[in-house]
């Protein structure tokens, strides 16, 4: 596989997050939550391949990611984040375990929610939100993306908790084996984590020693 992409407009959607409106090309096609391995499309950078997950639909007619920037780390984000419209991105790939096998958990830490806004946006186009449940956990209320959305599809089944900020509305609290404990009643049904390494490695064996199976915890 191998695709060249246009960049159609782009706008933040946080204080250091941006939403990407590419073209979508002829014949690509990505489940939700599936990542893309993408690299600017220059001769000498198009081995440089990073994933992205798509925050559009398989059927939608543009391609959206959904990205931080990290200027700090001056990589693919930065690069990114200065693109302006005609600027081309080389899909070469996509992959992922990150699949909807039922209603469940979503546990997201930060940047960790990008491959769950598409499942989530296709069960909505379904009509099977119902018995899914969110927790997403970030720094401060301003790293929170896409929070308009996830309120007004997800309601009460929605929890945003902070860790470095108390701010009325919002837990200020981490997730660990308490806060699971209290936040869950049945750890038998399907549970989907996404966020940094140690979050994801974390949060999964605190599940399993609450009695959630190995196969019933779905990460990348």
């Amino acid at each position: 596989m191998r695709h060249v992409v246009k960049l159609l407009m782009s706008e933040f959607v946080t204080h250091d997050t941006k939403r990407f409106i590419f073209e979508k090309p002829e014949g690509f096609s990505v489940q939700p939550g599936q990542a893309a391995l993408v690299a600017l499309n220059r001769p000498e950078l198009e081995e440089d391949l990073h994933p992205f997950t798509p925050t559009s639909l398989a059927d939608d007619g543009i391609l959206e990611f959904t990205i931080k920037g990290y200027p700090s780390h001056h990589g693919l984000t930065e690069k990114l984040h200065q693109f302006v419209p005609g600027d081309e991105l080389l899909i070469k790939g996509v992959y992922g375990a990150i699949t909807h096998k039922g209603p469940g958990v979503f546990i997201a830490g930060g940047t960790g929610i990008t491959p769950f806004i598409a499942i989530l946006r296709q069960l909505k186009k379904e009509n099977r939100l119902e018995g899914n449940s969110l927790i997403f956990s970030n720094k401060t209320h301003a790293d929170i993306i896409l929070e308009r959305e996830l309120r007004h599809d997800l309601g009460e089944r929605c929890t945003f908790t902070l860790t470095r900020e108390s701010r009325p509305g919002y837990e200020n609290r981490r997730i660990d084996e308490a806060y699971l404990k209290e936040k869950i009643t049945d750890f038998t049904r399907e549970f989907y984590v996404c966020g940094p390494p140690d979050f994801v490695q974390g949060i999964a064996l605190m599940l399993q020693n609450n009695g959630a199976r190995a196969s019933n915890v779905v990460f990348d």
